[in-house]
């Protein structure tokens, strides 16, 4: 059996496009050639890997054994390149680094050092809620992932903590709640509450937290997006919990923030594969991040 590295990374272009043509763009390939690859493939493990129809591709459970290990191949080969690449110093290489959107603007300042000290290394960035920068360390597909703690795979991820916000309750003005001087969880109970989507580590950590106090969140929305929460909130269709930093930036907006009691923390961290050691770029952003929030 002879697979090559392209061809794997070509298998799975196809896995996240779920189409032949925009795959085969992608790769700088023509479709033929693309469908040739595939052909071959199959021919390879004795198996049909994807289901094709009009619509999208869909794997089949041999592609999916095949996708979880065609990312941890390349995983693999991504680190030798960057270990190879980087014998002689950390002048070139690539990061692939994880963010949860939330997060974006508080590392902004971080990432800047990390360009000036490394201006050879290439930053790839994918946006994921936490549960999904976790997925994607486990199979291979990100070197390092800023999240919040805790996290889901505790055993299986290490984590470097870097800073913690508290978390305050999102109200609109004229709410009942705001002559409150601290939110309990069980004010909650009585109003919709607007959360996460449910791959963010808040989302979860609210939900915990929530359980704990005994409460059942009435959640009316879900979301991704701080400002559409905080949009959502200023109409009067619910109440929710914010970290400070996105607080501070909704300043000018119609809405009271409160403390939570007991007080609450959103702490942020680097995570990284526990027994998978980490790539020169990786450490050289985990080293400069410990000295950035000593």
């Amino acid at each position: 059996m002879n697979i090559s590295i392209k061809n794997l990374q070509s298998f799975l272009t196809l896995v996240e496009t779920e189409n032949f043509t925009r795959a085969a763009e992608k790769c700088f390939m023509t479709q033929p050639t693309l469908t040739k690859i595939i052909q071959r493939l199959e021919d390879n493990m004795g198996e049909k890997l994807l289901i094709r129809n009009n619509q999208k591709v869909e794997l089949t459970q041999a592609g999916q054994l095949f996708e979880k290990s065609a990312k941890e191949i390349l995983g693999h080969w991504h680190r030798l390149q960057e270990d190879i690449n980087n014998l002689n110093g950390l002048k070139t290489g690539l990061l692939r680094l994880g963010v949860c959107p939330m997060m974006s603007s508080l590392i902004t300042s971080l990432l800047t050092n990390y360009r000036q000290q490394y201006p050879g290394i290439e930053i790839q960035m994918y946006e994921y809620g936490g549960f999904g920068c976790e997925q994607a360390l486990l199979n291979n597909s990100l070197d390092i992932a800023f999240t919040a703690l805790p996290t889901t795979h505790k055993t299986e991820l290490s984590n470097q903590p870097l800073t913690k916000y508290p978390l305050l309750a999102c109200l609109p003005e004229g709410h009942p709640l705001t002559d409150k001087a601290e939110i309990r969880w069980q004010d909650f109970e009585s109003y919709p509450f607007i959360l996460y989507n449910e791959d963010f580590s808040l989302a979860k950590l609210i939900n915990r937290l929530s359980r704990e106090a005994g409460v059942q969140l009435n959640i009316a929305f879900r979301t991704g997006q701080w400002d559409f929460l905080a949009a959502m909130v200023e109409a009067n269709l619910g109440v929710a919990i914010l970290p400070e930093p996105i607080c501070q930036r909704l300043s000018n907006s119609r809405l009271v923030f409160k403390p939570m009691h007991p007080a609450m923390t959103w702490d942020l961290a680097l995570i990284w594969r526990e027994n998978l050691p980490l790539t020169p770029p990786a450490k050289a952003l985990l080293a400069l991040s410990r000295n950035s929030y000593e």
